[in-house]
């Protein structure tokens, strides 16, 4: 059953406190390097149950007036076309995007610079673009040696020789379309240049993960873990915490390895450096509103399996190899986790073997476990879709809620007019069919009513989704995972 584990409240307002607390140890200026999604933070809404997706977005609203945006992005990224997996779109249109998004909400976006700049055309491009567009644009350089030749990176040829970018309110958060675009050599390229100025400034980090404050093998810290599992980011115990002041908190080991570097570097910048340990450096206060420890450990859990899940489909594709699918089994022992805690993967497969076809469960939020199995006019997905909305509608599952008349001519119009090869419908149609029933269908219109509270729930197929079903699911806040097994053997699978 569904539970609240997090107060979302009263994590903005305390997140929002301590970075004004670290503005003024710094004398009124910080750079904040924004880890994770600012948008649509839904890893954090699943192990955090109460977690809103746009948190972090809405903290930062509190700061409106004193908060600018740059937003960073990587030369060899835009050259590479690289994609965010997530949305699907390239690096440089998802600048775009949050620009967009972030004027949408009032969000100031002050500049944006393109780092590890040389020359690269497609970058040059991109700048044009910019420029065009009215947005201020800067260019870093790479530093050869980077992090480590430290007398040339704080010099005038290492951090001197990139573009000062002109901010002007006391909070500047520099954000990116995704990892590896150099957010951290911003912010510290802007200390050197505000340090020449006469300027007083600092840097803090913002990760939500891995918990600090949250045990190593707490399952909310090792479902960070398994999100990460891909990019071998471990959860360690700070040792340079430990050895400052005696106290263990947790960070990660990409954060641990760069901090004497770092710590260099602010000496080499400042005279000294502000922090003791990589804790130290991060204004996550997250560990401080979880309410119900036991509801985030279980969703936690559930994270974990769905992970492994995912890993287990992804190497039936070829995207992921078996030492992915090792890591999350491995996490899976250390967090108790097995396909047991989740009801639909049970119910899901005992449909199955009563069918003989693909099916599908899923647990609403009071816990009832709800099942679809696959007939001549309905995939599986479908199905389960409109069974649930059924039980979440108090409707008689014998009745239907979409007559074949409605039914039978969308068939007919995907494989004799659209040149598909399967009639039945997926669960984007059937919402669609749903939606024009419910014009003449009370009954229908009833249970569309419904679809609000799908959100939170989740279901398991025995069988890989297509695409379409799985953004769906998705888009309606459901929860997903499948068996590494398709319906029918084929290579390319929409």
């Amino acid at each position: 059953m569904f539970r609240i584990g997090f107060d979302n409240e009263k994590y903005i307002e305390t997140q929002s406190a301590h970075i004004r607390e670290r503005i003024e140890q710094f004398g009124g200026k910080l750079y904040l390097e924004f880890g994770g999604k600012l948008f649509d933070d839904y890893h954090a809404s699943r192990v955090l149950p109460g977690f809103a997706p746009d948190s972090k977005v809405r903290m930062l609203q509190t700061f409106r007036g004193d908060v600018e945006i740059v937003i960073a992005i990587a030369a060899p990224d835009i050259e590479k076309n690289k994609l965010r997996g997530d949305l699907g779109i390239p690096y440089e249109d998802d600048v775009l995007r949050l620009i967009d998004s972030f004027r949408g909400l009032g969000l100031y976006v002050g500049s944006v610079v393109v780092t590890q700049y040389d020359g690269q055309s497609a970058a040059d491009a991109f700048l044009k673009r910019l420029t065009a567009l009215g947005v201020p644009v800067y260019r870093h350089y790479p530093i050869a040696g980077y992090p480590h030749n430290v007398e040339l990176i704080v010099s005038d040829e290492g951090y001197g020789r990139n573009e000062y970018i002109e901010t002007s309110r006391p909070l500047v958060v520099v954000t990116a379309p995704g990892p590896g675009s150099g957010k951290m050599a911003t912010c510290l390229s802007q200390l050197y240049h505000e340090n020449k100025r006469g300027i007083r400034a600092g840097y803090a980090k913002f990760e939500t993960f891995p918990i600090w404050n949250l045990p190593l093998k707490h399952p909310v810290n090792l479902a960070y873990e398994a999100a990460t599992a891909d990019l071998n980011d471990v959860n360690m115990i700070d040792p340079f915490h430990l050895e400052a002041y005696g106290v263990t908190t947790v960070n990660y080991n990409r954060d641990v390895e760069i901090f004497p570097v770092l710590r260099t570097i602010f000496e080499n910048i400042l005279g000294h450096c502000p922090y003791k340990s990589p804790t130290d450096m991060g204004v996550n206060m997250a560990g401080f509103c979880i309410i119900d420890d036991e509801a985030c450990c279980f969703a936690s859990r559930m994270e974990i399996l769905r992970r492994y899940y995912t890993a287990m489909t992804d190497r039936l594709q070829g995207k992921a190899d078996d030492e992915l699918v090792f890591k999350l089994e491995l996490l899976m022992k250390q967090a108790g986790v097995t396909s047991a805690i989740f009801p639909a993967v049970a119910a899901a497969k005992a449909r199955e073997a009563e069918t003989g076809g693909p099916a599908g469960a899923m647990v609403l939020r009071d816990g009832a476990v709800v099942t679809g199995k696959t007939s001549d006019l309905l995939g599986a997905s479908a199905a389960l879709l409109l069974n649930a909305l059924k039980v979440l509608g108090n409707i008689d599952q014998s009745l239907d809620l979409i007559s074949n008349q409605v039914l039978e001519p969308i068939c007919r119009l995907k494989t004799e007019s659209l040149g598909g090869k399967n009639p039945r419908l997926h669960s984007d149609e059937v919402l669609i069919a749903l939606c024009v029933s419910a014009l003449t269908n009370p009954i229908a219109a009833r249970v569309q009513q419904q679809l609000g509270k799908l959100r939170g729930c989740a279901a398991h197929f025995t069988v890989v989704l297509s695409e379409v079903d799985e953004n769906t699911y998705r888009r309606l806040g459901i929860h997903v995972s499948c068996e590494p097994k398709y319906e029918r053997k084929r290579l390319y699978f929409k």
